[in-house]
C-alpha cells in the first residue's frame, strides 16, 4: 500500500476536523489522516480563551483551548496521522489532495474520502469600504483577539468596535479586562449581530453603549488612528448627515462578519450556495462531488461549537462509510428557504440516508417576536410546524424534520417562519 493512500483525509485541524477525523476511525476507516495549516491542533479555539464551549457537547462549562484539548487527548492512541504546518494547495474530484510542509516537501495524497474543514476568515476593512486615511490600529477582532491572547500584545488603549459579531462582543469585554476604555460597539443593522448573552456578559455588565443602525463614516489619524466619526444610516444603510458623533480613539476592531475559507472548494469544481458562501451540501454533509464532505464553519458559520461538532461527526461518519464501499443514492428533496429564512443546511435531503429525522439549520432575516412558527411545507401542504418566541439572525436556530413527514413531500420543501395574524 502506498504511504500516501488514505481511507479519509481531512483538511484542517479545528472542531470541525478535530470531531470529523475521531468520528471517522470511530467507523473502521483505518487510515485517517489530519492536515492542518497551523503549527498545532485546535483551529480558532486556542484564541478563545473566555468560558461558555461545551454546555451542550460536554455538558459543562469549557474555555475554548479546554474544549479542543479534550479532542486532542482522544486522538493519542487513536491511530489517526496528523500533519501540522502543512499547507493544502489543491483538492481534485478524483480525491487527491496536493500539499506542501517543510518536513515534508510537496506531497500528493490519494484519499478513498475527503473531509474539508478549513473554516472562516474574518471580512476586512477593504471588504466594506470604511473612507477615510489608513493609519495603524484597524484590527479585526480575531486579529487582535489573537494578539492579546496567544502572542502577549496589548493592541491599544481607546477602543471603538464596528459591528456586533460575537467575537467583536467578547472583544470589548476583554480589552476592557485588560485595561483599555471601549468607547461603543456600533452597527450597522437594526439589531446585533450576535448571541444575546454575549450583548449581555460583554457590554452591558461593562456599561459599554451599543449604538444599533450606525456605522463609521471617518477614520482619521496619520501614522496611527486618531479619530473615527459615528454616523446612524436609514433604513437603507445610508448615512444620515447631522447625525454623526466623534470618538477619539487610538484602535478600531471590525467585527463585520465572517467568510467560510473556500478557495479550495471552488477550485475543485464543487457546487457553492451563494447564501451560505460554502458548498451545498446533502443530510450526511456529502457535497455535490461524491466522497468529499464538508462541515463547520467551511459550510455555514456557526456561533456554537458544540453544533460544529454534531455536524462534523455526521461528516466524519459518512466519510468513513464511503471510503469503506458504500455508496450514496442519488434522488434527494430539496430544501429552498421561504419567507424570513435566509438559508438552510442542508440544502438536499436523500431519504435513503436519513435513518429517523434530518436535523437542518437556518438563520432568519431579521428579528421576531411573539407567536411564531417555523413550518416546512411541500405541494401546498404543512408538513410539521414548530413553536417559538423568539428568533434573531444572530441565533442559528434548527428544527429535526422527521423521515415518515419528508415521505409525503410533494417536490421541494420549503422552510418559512409564520407569524400569528394581529
Amino acid at each position: 500500500m502506498s504511504e500516501n493512500l488514505y481511507d479519509v483525509i481531512v483538511v484542517g485541524g479545528g472542531p470541525a476536523g478535530l470531531a470529523a477525523a475521531l468520528k471517522a476511525r470511530e467507523e473502521g476507516a483505518q487510515r485517517v489522516l489530519i492536515l492542518e495549516r497551523d503549527k498545532e491542533l485546535g483551529g480558532i479555539l486556542n484564541q478563545c480563551i473566555h468560558n461558555g464551549f461545551g454546555l451542550h457537547y460536554f455538558k459543562e462549562e469549557l474555555t475554548g483551548p479546554e474544549y479542543a484539548g479534550r479532542f486532542i487527548e482522544q486522538l493519542q492512541g487513536s491511530g489517526i496521522e496528523i500533519s501540522a504546518d502543512t499547507m493544502v494547495l489543491e483538492i481534485t474530484q478524483g480525491r487527491q489532495v496536493h500539499a506542501v510542509s517543510k518536513a515534508g516537501g510537496y506531497r500528493v495524497y490519494e484519499a478513498g474520502a475527503i473531509v474539508l474543514a478549513m473554516g472562516c476568515r474574518e471580512r476586512t476593512r477593504g471588504a466594506i469600504g470604511i473612507p477615510g486615511t489608513r493609519p495603524a490600529g484597524v484590527f479585526t477582532a480575531g486579529t487582535a483577539q489573537r494578539y492579546v491572547n496567544m502572542e502577549g500584545y496589548m493592541v491599544g488603549r481607546r477602543v471603538l468596535i464596528l459591528g456586533s459579531g460575537d467575537i467583536g462582543l467578547i472583544m470589548a469585554r476583554r480589552m476592557t479586562l485588560e485595561g483599555a476604555k471601549v468607547l461603543a460597539c456600533v452597527e450597522v443593522m437594526p439589531y446585533s449581530g450576535g448571541l444575546n448573552r454575549n450583548i449581555v456578559q460583554c457590554l452591558h455588565d461593562y456599561d459599554i453603549p451599543l449604538y444599533l443602525s450606525h456605522t463609521i463614516v471617518d477614520i482619521q489619524g496619520k501614522d496611527r488612528v486618531e479619530k473615527a466619526v459615528v454616523a446612524q444610516v436609514d433604513e437603507n444603510r445610508r448615512p444620515i448627515p447631522g447625525t454623526e458623533m466623534e470618538f477619539e480613539c487610538d484602535t478600531i476592531l471590525l467585527s463585520v462578519g465572517l467568510i467560510p475559507e473556500n478557495e479550495l472548494t471552488r477550485t475543485a469544481g464543487i457546487q457553492m450556495d451563494g447564501r451560505t458562501n460554502g458548498a451545498v451540501v446533502y443530510e450526511n454533509m456529502e457535497t455535490s462531488a461524491p466522497g468529499i464532505f464538508a462541515c463547520g464553519n467551511v459550510v455555514h458559520v456557526h456561533d456554537l461549537v458544540d453544533y460544529v461538532t454534531a455536524e462534523s461527526q455526521r461528516a466524519g461518519a459518512a466519510a468513513a462509510r464511503f471510503a469503506l464501499g458504500q455508496k450514496n443514492g442519488d434522488e434527494a428533496l430539496e430544501l429552498v428557504n421561504g419567507e424570513g429564512v435566509s438559508y438552510t443546511v442542508p440544502q438536499r435531503v436523500r431519504l435513503s440516508g436519513v435513518e429517523k429525522a434530518v436535523e437542518v439549520f437556518f438563520r432568519v432575516r431579521r428579528v421576531y417576536e411573539g407567536d411564531l412558527r417555523i413550518v416546512a411545507a411541500s405541494g401546498g401542504e404543512q408538513l410539521a410546524a414548530y413553536k417559538r418566541e423568539h428568533l434573531a439572525p444572530g441565533e442559528m436556530e434548527h428544527i429535526a424534520l422527521p423521515k415518515v413527514l419528508l415521505q409525503r413531500a410533494k417536490g421541494p420543501v420549503t422552510i418559512s417562519i409564520q407569524e400569528a395574524a394581529k
